[in-house]
């Protein structure tokens, strides 16, 4: 339900989008915000959240996201401009931060048999699929008949029910030994993350040479450069770089930045395409949507038993084949004026993100120390969100350098068009990052990495969160 709540959350927002735009008389960069305020202040937490629950209880951090999250999301609906929008979306983050990882600490302590916990976060991943599936459509629906701020309401029935069943049947649990806190990684995280996307969402307005924007790229690069060389020196660090010595461990991130920022894209390009180019109402836009939801929904359990019982190399060399030849389709040829190939490019790309999920999950926890699972698994939620954010930014940046200026609805429309070329290349690239990393980091090179490394983590003899053997 945690799940349900974060995806559904995302899927349905963008379906309102065009919506908030008009109501709010917000800008693309205004629109890219109202996702990446969210996705930014949860990439910036997860791993504070993850190891904040291994330390104090992950059932207590549980119930903090939801309520924090809930609470969120009532504010989000009585949200009276764009910039009180913006500030409740960072309320549900800070509640997100606390859902995703600790609930993947919890499977992955309950499911410790590798190929029993590899099924179970393919069931797991499934609500992905029925989010992107129901999102389009609830979220289409609640905005044509109701109004955008519907969307929000959503999320109290789910999130209250969810508090109650995480009271009533969630065991309380913590690591045997919990990790000190660490204010100045956390500080240099924020730093990284936040000043680099405030200079690709900004950049085209203010300029790529501006002072303002040349300013937070080197807050962004120096924070980098404080973080690889602070952390390796603390005992316990907020970010083990240990675990990147590890080949599956440093793909899985890789891939997953790759795969959430070309899903992200995807949705953001082809919400506003629908709707402001084609014309087609919100609950029609998400009709259009269906195909690829409905792909991720069937891809995902699949996904799961096939890297629980062959390992994750065959998911992710599918998953980045079929989300480059989607991307390829629409950046070689006017699929979009087509309804046959806009499908074709939808179910293309349905296919690989649905069986993209299971196998980053599964080999990012993969030969980890039990004691550490929510750091492992805060690691590859951030990885994620890191991914939603940047897609978001860099293919809005291009998106609104491209519409600039344009008056009528059919320079629009043509601009548009013209603008969305280079963002379909940026999501092929992302594709073919997902088959190369995928081929090379799910071999056997690949596994003894993750051997070597899960020795020098763990002393002898002591238990992983999963079986080194995927």
């Amino acid at each position: 339900m945690s799940l349900l709540l974060v995806s559904l959350d995302n899927t349905v927002l963008n379906v309102a989008l065009p919506s908030i735009q008009r109501e709010l008389h917000a800008s693309v960069s205004g629109l890219q915000w109202t996702i990446d305020a969210y996705t930014l202040v949860l990439a910036s937490l997860l791993m504070l959240s993850g190891s904040t629950a291994d330390r104090i209880g992950r059932r207590r951090v549980f119930k903090i996201g939801l309520v924090l999250f809930t609470l969120g999301s009532l504010l989000c609906s009585l949200a009276p401009n764009l910039e009180s929008l913006v500030a409740f979306r960072m309320v549900q983050a800070v509640g997100g931060s606390m859902l995703n990882p600790v609930a993947m600490s919890i499977i992955t302590n309950t499911f410790t048999e590798p190929r029993e916990r590899a099924r179970a976060i393919g069931a797991w991943g499934a609500v992905v699929g029925v989010s992107m599936a129901a999102g389009p459509l609830v979220g289409g629906l609640l905005v044509d008949s109701v109004g955008w701020r519907s969307i929000f309401w959503i999320n109290l029935p789910i999130g209250l029910a969810a508090l109650l069943l995480t009271w009533r049947y969630v065991p309380e649990s913590r690591a045997p030994k919990p990790r000190r806190p660490d204010p100045v990684g956390q500080l240099l995280v924020i730093g990284v993350l936040g000043a680099l996307t405030y200079a690709i969402i900004e950049a085209p307005v203010a300029g790529l040479t501006s002072p303002l924007i040349l300013s937070f790229a080197a807050v962004s690069a120096l924070s980098l450069i404080g973080l690889t060389l602070y952390e390796p020196r603390r005992a316990e660090p907020l970010i083990d770089l240990r675990f990147f010595r590890s080949a599956p461990f440093s793909g899985a991130t890789v891939i997953a930045v790759c795969a959430f920022a070309a899903l992200s894209g995807f949705l953001f390009l082809n919400t506003l395409y629908l709707q402001n180019v084609r014309g087609l109402s919100a609950l029609h836009a998400g009709l259009y949507m269906l195909p690829m939801a409905t792909l991720t929904f069937l891809c995902a359990p699949l996904s799961g038993r096939l890297v629980g019982s062959r390992g994750p190399r065959l998911s992710l060399l599918v998953a980045g084949t079929a989300m480059t030849a989607s991307g390829l389709l629409f950046a070689t040829s006017d699929a979009e004026a087509t309804n046959a190939l806009l499908f074709t490019g939808y179910v293309l790309f349905g296919l690989g993100f649905g069986m993209v999920n299971a196998p980053i999950t599964n080999t990012a926890v993969s030969g980890m120390p039990r004691s550490q699972a929510g750091v492992a698994a805060a690691v590859a939620s951030t990885s994620r969100q890191i991914g939603g954010t940047l897609g978001v930014a860099v293919i809005g940046a291009v998106l609104a350098g491209g519409v600039a200026g344009a008056a009528s609805s059919a320079t629009y429309a043509a601009s548009f068009t013209d603008a969305s070329r280079p963002a379909w290349w940026i999501i092929t690239a992302c594709g073919l990052c997902v088959l190369l990393i995928g081929a090379l980091t799910s071999g056997a090179w690949a596994r003894r990495t993750a051997r070597h490394t899960a020795e020098r983590l763990e002393p002898a003899g002591a238990q992983t969160a999963a079986g080194i053997k995927s």
